[in-house]
């Protein structure tokens, strides 16, 4: 099996602009080649697409606008969870001898019917991802005396986080007051608790180790991979306090890259609300179960960009497709040493978690420099 590294990226700034998936798609393209100058479209064996859009023949839409005529395309589609999931596609192309250069486009728009999974009528009326969130979260607050101002902290981390984050779909600092004091959405999420849909897309570059130094002299290797689905229907959870598929995903992950929770130095992970973050840095093991707003706190308390360093779901917004690709894009930035004002000093080794309707379904990448 070869090594598989990222060695380009190209990602625009989420917004609410009302675009068509099109051209959102090959704009990140675009911006790749850009940053990656030694790529030329020849050069590209594979194009792969992550969207929830209903829109069809993307992948080669979007090789035909952006000259590329690959051997493979096509699009994957896996609801939040669509962009990690479509770089690991890539991945077992490229380590699989089937491909030596896969370009991974996600996108979306803020109008996206992904934002609701039809399908799950065991939510009967409540199908909006808020109820299964507020599920999660009074689910935690019994078990572990959780506070909906630990909810908040979450949020006001992740916004201050995204003011350096130029890609960011919020600009603007809110302070834990702000947020326990927005609209309430059900008894314990209020609107500062939830990610926002808009429009945005990412682009990553994945090669294979004979041909990566012809396109950067920093390359990012990814080492280890977790998947996991448990169900489509979030009702079959039999523990509201934790992220199964999360978790199995993430033993997998550190079983391949020989490493442990404890050496994970950046994090991406999908806090499409902020309960979220909480059971997932518990689950991940960076903090024992029951404390993982207790961990968040002290990021908080002491600036601690560990977490999240981009601003989340919460502060960068979430264009479906594209967050997880924009995940391991920060990661790739903070790895290389290039996040600049966001950079989270000695990373060495970084780990994204996407997921995707009400956590039945979980990919977890490890990377390293």
């Amino acid at each position: 099996m070869k090594n598989v590294a990222i060695s380009g990226f190209g990602i625009t700034k989420f917004t609410r602009d009302d675009l068509p998936i099109e051209s959102l798609m090959a704009s990140a393209v675009k911006s790749l080649f850009v940053n990656t100058p030694n790529l030329v479209q020849k050069d590209v064996d594979a194009i792969l697409t992550a969207t929830s859009d209903s829109s069809k023949y993307l992948s080669s839409i979007t090789a035909e606008l952006t000259g590329i005529t690959p051997k493979i395309s096509h699009n994957v589609e896996s609801l939040c969870n669509s962009g990690a999931n479509c770089a690991i596609s890539a991945f077992a192309y490229i380590a699989s001898g089937l491909a030596d250069v896969a370009l991974v486009v996600g996108a979306e728009r803020f109008d996206s019917p992904g934002l609701i999974l039809e399908w799950d009528k065991s939510r009967g009326q409540f199908r909006h991802p808020i109820y299964w969130s507020s599920i999660f979260t009074k689910s935690h607050m019994r078990r572990y005396g959780t506070t909906k101002e630990d909810l908040a902290i979450v949020s006001a981390k992740n916004h201050k986080n995204a003011l350096a984050n130029p890609y960011a779909y919020f600009e603007k600092e809110f302070s834990i007051n702000d947020i326990m004091r927005s609209k309430n959405l059900t008894e314990d999420i209020r609107l500062l608790d939830c990610s926002y849909p808009c429009s945005g897309s990412a682009a990553i570059l994945l090669t294979s180790e004979d041909v990566t130094k012809r396109f950067t002299d920093c390359p990012i290797w990814i080492t280890g991979i977790g998947q996991r689905t448990v169900s489509a229907s979030f009702t079959k959870n039999h523990d509201f306090t934790a992220i199964q598929s999360t978790r199995e995903a993430a033993n997998d992950a550190y079983k391949m890259s020989s490493k442990e929770s404890s050496e994970i130095d950046v994090a991406e992970v999908h806090d499409a609300f902020s309960i979220c973050e909480i059971i997932e840095v518990e689950d991940l093991g960076f903090a024992i179960k029951g404390n993982g707003s207790k961990y968040v706190r002290e990021m908080y308390d002491t600036q601690n960009r560990r977490i999240n360093p981009r601003g989340g779901l919460l502060g960068s917004g979430h264009p479906l497709g594209a967050t997880g690709i924009a995940q391991i894009i920060e990661i790739v930035q903070q790895l290389r040493g290039e996040a600049k004002k966001r950079q989270v000093e000695g990373a060495d080794v970084g780990l994204v978690q996407n997921m995707s309707a009400a956590a039945t379904s979980s990919t977890v990448l490890i990377m390293q420099s």
